[in-house]
């Protein structure tokens, strides 16, 4: 394992202060984005500071050596998840991944009357994109039933399969009730009924071991900021084969070999042709740095600590007669509660008076409230830096507290 402690120290941020500088900050909000290591930091940093000039094979050595660590960084991220280099595109981050297939690969294959299946528990940026291309194609939306507490199963993806589905699109691991679903046995059951499956990886890259060849997705996508990295970048894996029939999402400087006046061009080959323009280059450096630092902690050793504080932060919660627990059940650190006849955004600004961040609303998984059976949650997110000390913090916040106007008043 590892020791928290001294991680923590690795952080910046978490030795920040409140505002006033009264209480020390307790960082909770880990599934909407991630605070970042020094290595990380100083990578980005080293970028603008010696080596601020731009990719795409310029003739002296600070572009080729910008170029080097662009396709080192490539490497790396081809092996944190067991892929081919030649199957890692950059993006700003999963939403634009997300819409790279869902526009590249929808809207160029799908047509009338073809299905695309979701679930309700789906964040917006695997929602939405496939929305448009129904507009587009005229393909249908279909979701896939989730079981009672909101597990997707693979018998429920088989029997809503039909003969005219043609994609899958869900999240590896529920970005409000953190169920780990089994990518493996869904690509199995979707690649015997003829269609692609679609992986909205945001919420497991950061947190699980991946093996893209082992779970046989098509496509996989997730972004740096939820995994210690960079804003602003982000991956798209794909099967090269489906790269290639995949249309570019945006097209200009560096994805082509030639093009002339008649409208004729000539794309490289992946992952060059969807990477037009400049990239996001300080970003590329930062997100190699994270994944260095998570592959020196291990992805299960991560998996493993937020696991243990997960069960130890229910088994303290669920002693709080007046709290909701919506997933008490959860694989990973994702906690959804409600304070009973307290509004999730009044509970959590209650908890920032505390010193603790959390986020309420409905952290876009709009369509989850059928099932919730409420419109907004209060959501607690815990990552590999987090500590039980900080859980118990949070623990006695909302035991003794449930009114915002305790903010105020305390």
């Amino acid at each position: 394992m590892f020791d928290v402690y001294e991680i923590r120290k690795d952080f910046p941020m978490l030795n920040k202060t409140t505002k006033d500088g009264s209480k020390p900050l307790i960082y909770f909000d880990n599934a909407a984005t991630t605070f970042k290591p020094q290595s990380v930091i100083e990578a980005t940093s080293r970028y603008y500071l010696e080596d601020s000039v731009n990719s795409h094979r310029g003739d002296y050595d600070l572009a080729y050596r910008v170029d080097s660590e662009v396709d080192h960084a490539r490497n790396n991220v081809a092996k944190f998840i067991n892929a081919n280099k030649s199957e890692i595109v950059f993006t700003s981050g999963c939403s634009m991944s997300m819409n790279l297939v869902a526009y590249g690969y929808g809207v160029k294959y799908l047509k009338k009357g073809d299905e695309i299946l979701l679930t309700e528990a789906e964040h917006a940026s695997n929602v939405l994109p496939w929305f448009k291309v129904a507009e587009m194609t005229g393909a249908v939306i279909k979701y896939i039933p989730l079981t009672k507490e909101g597990r997707l199963t693979s018998e429920n993806l088989k029997k809503a399969m039909t003969s005219n589905t043609k994609v899958v699109s869900v999240a590896q691991v529920t970005n409000v009730l953190g169920f780990i679903n089994d990518i493996k046995a869904l690509s199995k059951v979707a690649h015997e009924g003829g269609a692609i499956i679609v992986c909205d990886a945001a919420q497991s890259a950061p947190h699980l071991k991946i093996d893209v060849k082992d779970i046989d997705c098509d496509f996989l996508a997730f972004s740096g900021h939820k995994m210690c990295g960079p804003t602003g970048i982000g991956v798209l894996y794909g099967k090269f084969d489906l790269l290639k029939k995949t249309e570019p999402f945006m097209t200009g400087g560096g994805d082509n070999a030639r093009f002339d006046m008649c409208g004729n061009v000539a794309y490289l080959e992946p992952p060059a042709k969807f990477e037009a323009g400049t990239m996001n280059l300080a970003g590329i450096y930062g997100l190699n740095a994270a994944i260095d630092y998570l592959n020196k902690i291990g992805m299960e050793n991560i998996e493993l600590y937020e696991k243990e504080l997960h069960d130890y932060a229910i088994s303290k919660l669920k002693t709080i007669d007046n709290l909701v627990i919506y997933n008490e059940t959860a694989d990973t650190g994702i906690i959804t509660v409600n304070v009973k006849d307290v509004f999730a955004q009044d509970e959590a600004s209650y908890l920032n008076s505390k010193g603790i961040c959390v986020r309420s609303g409905e952290h876009c998984a709009k369509l989850l409230k059928d099932i919730l059976k409420t419109v907004a949650t209060v959501r607690i997110s815990l990552y590999f830096y987090n500590t039980k000390e900080e859980v118990d913090a949070l623990y006695e916040a909302l035991k003794n507290g449930g009114n915002f106007l305790d903010a105020y008043f305390s």
